[in-house]
């Protein structure tokens, strides 16, 4: 079975990533086999790339080494055709449009740098819906000042002063969906009693 490129250019950077990280941590081949079990021949041979990883060899690398796997482990990029991925840089922050259509709401990949933690507040006509896919994303809106994590959202009305950046130390990776419309797009979903 043949790999696609996108999958291929993901498992080629594993080996230089584990590498990176057993040599950051400070561990030898010889401490992390006896952690693992894995003999060191064969932890060469995937910090060379010349064995193919598997889960069964990078779950208990990583957990001996306390790293999360997706530290090693990046998702293959995978275009959808039919949506148009040209990124765009505005003031530093980098947009990739997720939505084809030019009406509303408009879908966002919004890549937010390291240093942009300044508040700029600002308001406009709009709302906005903010999912954290990666990173720490603070929000000041209005009088309130608060920090998401990966898998946390927020909305608000675009009227209410607001700003949002980065948290921590690193970029964050943001899904944004806006709309002119305001809580009339919004949908809420009701339990049954």
């Amino acid at each position: 079975m043949e790999l696609q490129p996108a999958v291929t250019a993901a498992l080629d950077q594993i080996a230089p990533r584990l590498r990176r990280a057993r040599e950051k941590k400070g561990v030898t081949l010889a401490e992390l086999h006896r952690s693992t079990g894995i003999s060191t021949s064969t932890l060469s041979r995937l910090e060379s790339g010349q064995r193919r990883p598997s889960l069964e060899l990078l779950l208990p690398i990583t957990a001996a080494l306390g790293l999360p796997l997706d530290e090693i482990v990046s998702s293959p990029r995978v275009v959808d055709p039919r949506v148009p991925q040209v990124s765009a840089r505005v003031d530093g922050r980098v947009l990739v449009p997720l939505t084809r259509h030019q009406g509303e709401p408009r879908a966002y990949k919004m890549t937010i740098p390291a240093e942009d933690k300044e508040p700029w507040l600002r308001k406009h006509a709009g709302y906005e819906w903010l999912y954290v896919l990666r990173g720490r994303l603070r929000l000041v809106l209005g009088d309130q000042d608060v920090v998401l994590g990966p898998g946390e959202a927020a909305e608000f009305d675009c009227q209410t002063p607001h700003w949002f950046g980065a948290a921590g130390r690193g970029s964050v990776e943001v899904l944004s969906l806006f709309g002119k419309q305001g809580e009339r797009i919004h949908v809420r979903a009701r339990t049954r009693s």
